[in-house]
């Protein structure tokens, strides 16, 4: 396992995507949870009892910055093979997708737009916003797994 990722991410293109989409959805997802603030000026606070699902919005960042570039850099050692790239990748978005479900400061545009359907929407996805980013997660795990497993069989890396 180990040496699939030293493999992918000795490239410097993959390492610094995954830095690029590790911040990216990190800062998104913790201002989306107003957990990171950028006015008046940027700061952080984490409410009392909030703690676990600010340690999921790290997991669920983390997890999307080694899986993306991993399926990336799969996708270009399979370019001629398009039906063997379609299900991981498509996990990996999925569950990437599925970690922004925070509403914080959107919901209520949300709300205005759509009327009622936005609120049904908006209180099931605040309501179950645990839930959704422990699924999200664990597709995410899924997707890392067959990822490498389909980068040690299908692309035939060896350990070096």
């Amino acid at each position: 396992m180990f040496e699939i990722l030293k493999t992918v991410f000795s490239n410097f293109r993959y390492s610094q995507l995954a830095i690029v989409i590790f911040v990216s959805m990190l800062i998104g997802l913790l201002y989306l949870s107003e957990f990171l603030f950028f006015d008046p000026f940027i700061a952080g606070h984490i409410p009392v009892g909030t703690e676990f699902g600010f340690s999921l919005i790290v997991i669920l960042s983390g997890l999307s910055g080694l899986v993306l570039p991993m399926n990336v850099y799969r996708i270009n050692i399979l370019k001629n093979s398009k039906g063997k790239i379609g299900g991981s990748v498509f996990g990996s978005f999925i569950g990437a997708a599925a970690g922004a479900c925070s509403c914080g400061p959107i919901g209520f545009a949300i709300i205005s737009t759509f009327g009622s359907v936005g609120a049904t929407s908006m209180a099931f996805l605040t309501n179950y916003e645990i839930p959704i980013r422990l699924a999200a997660i664990g597709l995410l795990a899924l997707t890392y797994y067959t990822t490498v497993k389909s980068l040690k069989i299908e692309c035939k890396l060896k350990p070096q």
